[in-house]
């Protein structure tokens, strides 16, 4: 789609941009989601000052305002039947959305999305080895993942209430112990990251 025509007369009181930013919003418009993700890959390897903490913190804001840090209900996230639980459509948004929040450095916030899932795993029954096991274990890698974006959180002083950091690391211990089966660690790697974690 090209970009539309603007008249501009002598007089406007402001500098001119030309088309700069009408044609790259036409691109941001029109762009596939691969597109979009190699040119900002090459915006951030730059090594312009600034330019990879600017889009953090633009990306953490936007989050942040657009509902994405909300909690999900854990009723949601599988579907029962013939009494084992199989993955919604849901969960697999959910998961994604957990991963972009703790993929920008926004590890607490994104334990708070995956606290529910495990939740919604304490006393269900699933098949071994079926989309339910490989889904799960996703989500205890993507535990400690989280994991490791708190620690980046709490090391970069972006942590502004640790009273309540503290409170979703034991909500996440309890539901991991809680989620055991017949002596069985459902979420083995997040039960070892949270048994060493101390902050």
């Amino acid at each position: 789609m090209p970009a539309p025509e603007v008249t501009v007369h002598p007089n406007y009181p402001r500098n001119i941009v030309k088309h700069v930013n009408l044609m790259v919003d036409t691109y941001l418009a029109n762009a596939t989601a691969e597109d979009l993700r190699c040119a900002v890959r090459g915006l951030l390897a730059s090594g312009t000052s600034g330019i990879a903490s600017a889009f953090s913190s633009a990306a953490r804001k936007h989050l942040c305002e657009s509902g994405a840090l909300i909690a999900p209900n854990p009723q949601s996230l599988f579907n029962v039947g013939d009494g084992e639980i199989t993955p919604t459509q849901t969960l697999k948004e959910v998961i994604a959305r957990a991963r972009t929040v703790y993929g920008i450095g926004m590890g607490f916030a994104s334990l708070e999305i995956l606290i529910p899932v495990v939740e919604a795993t304490i006393g269900a029954k699933w098949k071994r080895d079926g989309p339910t096991d490989v889904i799960l274990t996703e989500v205890d890698a993507d535990i400690v993942q989280a994991i490791q974006s708190c620690k980046e959180e709490l090391q970069f002083g972006r942590v502004e209430d640790r009273g309540a950091a503290k409170q979703t690391v034991n909500e996440l211990r309890r539901v991991v112990e809680d989620s055991c089966q017949d002596g069985v660690i459902v979420f083995e790697k997040a039960a070892d990251s949270i048994r060493y974690w101390k902050f």
